[in-house]
């Protein structure tokens, strides 16, 4: 009986060690190979969040929606055209660029 107690505090010991390594290294593959289009991508996901939410508060029209949507998506057919042009990535300056027309965008939402 006694051995069996120890058996089952030690698997669960063990699964809780790699419960946490595995957690501790939560950075995908994409994440670490493209560090830059995934930190574009994660604001421009963000900010359809927020779109998505002053709308349903009321606080953007359907028009400002739909405008504040297709800047959104022309900015993401740049990141995509300019990874393209440079094998999968984009440049610290291509990065720059991209996140000021998103604080261009974000600034509009929810004024």
């Amino acid at each position: 009986m006694r051995f069996k107690q120890n058996s089952i505090v030690a698997v669960l010991g063990l699964a809780m060690v790699l419960g946490s390594a595995v957690s501790a290294s939560a950075e995908t593959y994409w994440e670490r190979l493209h560090p830059r289009r995934d930190q574009v991508i994660d604001r421009l996901h963000h900010q359809s969040l927020r779109i998505r939410e002053e709308r349903r508060e009321g606080e953007l029209t359907g028009v400002q929606v739909r405008y504040l949507r297709g800047e959104d998506r022309a900015i993401f057919r740049q990141e995509q055209f300019d990874a393209h042009l440079n094998g999968g990535h984009i440049t610290r300056a291509e990065q720059h660029a991209l996140n000021q027309e998103e604080n261009g965008v974000g600034g509009q939402i929810g004024r």
